[in-house]
């Protein structure tokens, strides 16, 4: 049997041809490797399928990273975060220091995450414990998943059930600032008709920054069931309790660029700056094969979020004229979300003479709850929001209450300033129909559209309010395919997208905004898929987005303005085994845009948006038992704000890891970030919000598996 570090390495070789997920759970051998690498040219197996059909990724006209969860444990990748830093066309933006939040293609989204295919759109970092992989698909996605997915979505692929087999997994992990983790991994063919998996985590939560601190952990049993050839039946039910330091980073000075001088302050509230959330997730899906060419699915999503954050950031700071002393603003917020989903796909492959169809017709049913409120900082000094405070390591403010830059004793109430506070009731229904035609061996052609129903209810508790909109929105996809041999494909699509004016979170229908029609978002993209050898891919793409944004007008109220902008790009990306031992994952984007308003063009360049960005990751199998990886991220500067005032500087970061075989089923391995102890800032929120990244460190981890 081969060492445990070759065969990790060679299931992520499979797994980037595309291997079915549950294969990554076994042992395989040779033979299994054979089967494996024929049926795994789909982005994942028929059981859970983010794009419904199980098509084979050449023929998807469409840019997509498929990151798995060998590939995840190589890298030692522990959030969403790290893996956006190795994946073409996306970057990180900080989130406010409580939830992901991703810039796909120069479009920052906090709500176009999903699990199985489900939307999950509230605000939190999203653990990796039970993941068997994560898809990046860039562009526009409505026609599958709805509203939203401007400039992509991410999509996590859970850990099922295996019948027929009985395995353990673990991994515990240290790093050098004193973050540790626990991870489970324990599966029990209960019958020949089914089993039961159970993933659990629990990590301590430590970093370079004053009063950094927290912890999480998860827990997620499924059940599955195979009734009969035809049918399966897969249950699940998570629970995830987070809570954590907020840092929301360090001002910009008078050149525009966060004042390393303050890398070491925190500009918050020890007590006060702090995240909480808690949430229990049900899934089921029903997966049923009526002949060779006619297959079902219904899904089932139920998810109740519960979740709080309040703290204190750096809102103003004049470098040149008060450079002792620093604007604090800060708020407390709470979300009480509840989200049932239930769609159903139904996918026949037929044929019309010489021409093959493969049809996907499905429904889905969105029934959303949120209740959320926002209450002001308010200083008993100020009688505002916002209080002055001298720049010292740490502020002189603990609890919420504190002494200001003048020396006067300033307390501050989260009970006396209140924001916001609605309720809201979401219903949607979406119609979607795609017809995947293969024309002839080297001509495919995708068309499809999707109806969605989108109907918001707001209560306003403030103002004693209620406010509905209704939208009903079409959006078309088109995609032609060109395979010119059976590893080639060229392509070119067309797709859009639409984002009420709700926003992601269904804050904004309040005064005039409920009179405004959604955004829109037009795609054009074209692209290559060239599988260069066995296990190693080329995909390359260039892409046009229009955004076409409806405002209410300067001089009149009741009218519309239209005002457009538009972002376009290159990116590609390498992927898979060189060679037995050296495996590689390089990826490169280009991606450039303006900023439009009523007068035209304005000459400035959207926020987050960096012109160039570069990652590489090598894998060396330097003997049966030793390997060895390094990478290298590039980001290139990018502007803070859409003024062009505040510049987050370029970086490069180099990585390295290096893993050990003690025995075939047990792995110890050294990740380490940052080697050459870099300064850099890698994102940030607004002008005087700048991340500052970790300096060098390592994490040690001991995995294993039986």
């Amino acid at each position: 049997m081969p060492s445990f570090p070759a065969r990790l390495l060679g299931g992520v070789t499979l797994s980037l041809a595309m291997t079915a997920p549950n294969a990554l759970a076994q042992d395989t051998d040779s033979e299994e490797v054979e089967e494996l690498v024929v049926v795994g040219k789909y982005l994942y197996s028929d059981e859970v399928n983010a794009l419904k059909t199980p098509t084979p990724v050449l023929d998807v006209p469409q840019s997509l990273s498929i990151i798995t969860a060998d590939q995840i444990a190589l890298q030692g990748f522990t959030s969403i975060g790290d893996i956006i830093n190795y994946a073409p066309g996306v970057n990180n933006s900080q989130g406010e220091g409580h939830r992901d939040a991703i810039v796909f293609r120069g479009v920052r989204s906090t709500a176009d995450f999903f699990i199985d295919g489900a939307r999950d759109d509230v605000q939190y970092y999203r653990p990796l414990y039970n993941v068997e992989q994560v898809e990046i698909l860039r562009g526009p996605n409505a026609l599958l998943f709805g509203r939203g997915g401007t400039g992509g979505i991410l999509n996590r692929v859970t850990k099922k059930g295996l019948i027929g087999q009985d395995l353990t997994g673990f991994q515990v992990g240290v790093d050098s600032f004193g973050e540790y983790m626990v991870q489970l991994d324990h599966n029990i063919s209960i019958n020949d008709r089914s089993a039961f998996r159970i993933n659990a985590f629990y990590e301590g939560l430590d970093n370079h920054r004053d009063f950094y601190d927290g912890d999480r952990f998860g827990v997620n049993p499924t059940f599955r069931f195979q009734f009969s050839p035809e049918t399966t039946l897969d249950l699940s039910y998570e629970y995830i309790n987070h809570e954590r330091f907020i840092d929301r980073g360090i001002p910009t000075g008078t050149d525009g660029r966060p004042v390393e001088a303050f890398e070491e302050v925190v500009f918050g509230d020890p007590d006060l700056n702090t995240t909480e959330m808690e949430a229990n997730v049900f899934r089921a899906a029903l997966q049923h094969e009526f002949s060779n060419s006619l297959k079902a699915n219904v899904s089932l999503f139920y998810g109740d979020y519960d979740k709080l954050y309040e703290n204190f950031y750096a809102s103003s700071y004049n470098q040149a004229e008060t450079p002792d002393v620093v604007t604090l603003d800060g708020y407390l917020d709470t979300t009480d979300r509840q989200n049932l989903i239930l769609s159903g796909n139904m996918i026949g492959e037929f044929a019309t003479g010489s021409i093959s169809h493969a049809v996907l017709a499905g429904a889905e049913l969105i029934d959303t709850s949120s209740d959320q409120d926002r209450f002001n900082s308010f200083w008993d000094t100020t009688q505002d929001d916002n209080e002055i405070f001298s720049i010292t390591r740490p502020l002189n403010l603990r609890g919420g209450v504190g002494v200001n830059a003048v020396g006067q004793a300033t307390t501050n109430s989260y009970t006396t300033d209140l924001n916001d506070d609605t309720r809201v009731d979401i219903d949607v229904f979406s119609f979607y129909v795609q017809d995947e035609i293969e024309i002839s061996d080297k001509f495919d052609l995708i068309l499809g559209a999707r109806f969605d129903s989108f109907d918001i209810e707001v209560f306003n508790v403030v103002s004693n309010e209620t406010r509905s909109r209704k939208d009903e929105e079409v959006s078309p996809r088109a995609g032609l395919v060109y395979k010119p041999q059976e590893n080639v494909s060229v392509y070119a699509s067309y797709s859009e997208s639409f984002l009420p004016r709700s926003g992601e979170q269904f804050a904004n229908i309040n005064g005039n905004n409920n009179q405004l029609d959604p955004n829109t978002f037009d795609n054009l993209e074209a692209g290559l898929k060239w599988d260069l050898s066995r296990g190693l891919s080329l995909t390359a793409a260039v892409f046009q987005i229009e955004q076409s944004s409806p405002q209410v007008a300067d001089n009149d109220p009741e009218t519309l303005d239209v005002i457009d902008s538009e972002i376009e790009g290159f990116e590609f990306q390498l992927q898979g085994q060189v060679n037995e031992r050296w495996f590689v994952s390089a990826s490169y984007s280009n991606l450039d845009g303006e900023q439009v308003d009523r007068s035209g063009p304005t000459g400035l360049r959207p926020r987050e948006l960096p012109e160039h960005m570069f990652a590489i990751w090598n894998t060396f199998q330097v003997t049966d038992r030793l390997g060895l990886g390094l990478g290298v991220t590039y980001q290139d500067e990018s502007f803070i704000n859409n003024s062009n005032s505040a510049v987050l500087p370029s970086y490069t970061r180099v990585d390295a890891a290096a893993f050990y075989d003690l025995s075939n089923n047990t792995r110890v391995q050294l990740n380490v970030e940052n080697l050459t102890d870099e300064l850099y800032f890698p994102n940030s929120h607004s002008t005087h919000q700048a991340t500052v990244a970790p300096p060098i460190h390592a994490r040690l981890s001991v995995t294993a598996r039986f």
